[in-house]
């Protein structure tokens, strides 16, 4: 039993200064790479804590080879933007000065509802208040433009489909909206990308790519 205690003891003390070394990182921060080493280096840890008879370094040393491998390519993305690109890969813009990257949108498999929700748990109610949406969000306080934030909006229209009980949280119903859409010259609410209503009840909206529009 003591040894079972020493070699975990051990283990867990040498894992804990890898994971140091690799950065302070939440798990959703973590590079695809880096995820990989810590999902590997865990399974690694595993195997001398539960069998006696496997030598410790056997734990020890593939997890400083991955440590070491990870480190190379860190250093190498470090020095060249290609190799970051091939490594890491590129960040995707999702929003650029307030508008919606829909080609972007639909390559990075990522629907309106969970880009709305990370801006709301960033503090971010209004897709207008961002000025650029990568991994991170910059709203115009952060650049000093001098752009008043607004309230919460309401999403009416996501790609194309009315949000009919939105409406109704406003006091409104389908007759006003398609007054708006006749007011803004949109034929139809399917050319509507994403719609939403702001506090004061003024309709704004992005309409769809031209290029998807037959999709």
């Amino acid at each position: 039993m003591l040894i079972i205690f020493i070699r975990a003891t051990i283990l867990y003390l040498f894992i804990v200064v890898i994971m140091r070394l690799m950065g302070k990182k939440q798990i959703g921060e973590l590079q695809p790479t880096e995820l990989v080493v810590a999902l590997v280096i865990a399974d690694l840890s595993a195997v001398p804590m539960e069998n006696l008879n496997t030598p410790i370094f056997y734990g020890i040393i593939p997890i400083l080879t991955l440590f070491i491998i990870g480190e190379i390519f860190s250093y190498i993305a470090l020095k060249s933007d290609k190799a970051r690109g091939i490594i890491y890969g590129k960040p995707s813009i999702l929003i650029e000065h307030g508008k919606i990257l829909e080609n972007e949108m639909r390559k990075q498999r990522f629907n309106i509802n969970d880009l709305l929700e990370q801006l709301r748990i960033s503090g971010y109610h209004s897709i207008s208040d961002v000025e650029y949406a990568i991994l991170e969000t910059v709203i115009v306080e952060d650049l000093d433009l001098g752009v008043k934030q607004e309230g919460l909006p309401i999403t009416v229209i996501i790609d194309g489909r009315v949000l009919s009980s939105n409406l109704h949280l406003k006091n409104l119903d389908d007759n006003w909206l398609k007054e708006e859409l006749k007011k803004h010259h949109i034929s139809s609410q399917k050319d509507v990308f994403f719609a939403f209503i702001t506090d004061d009840n003024e309709f704004k909206y992005q309409l769809k790519d031209k290029s998807n529009s037959n999709q």
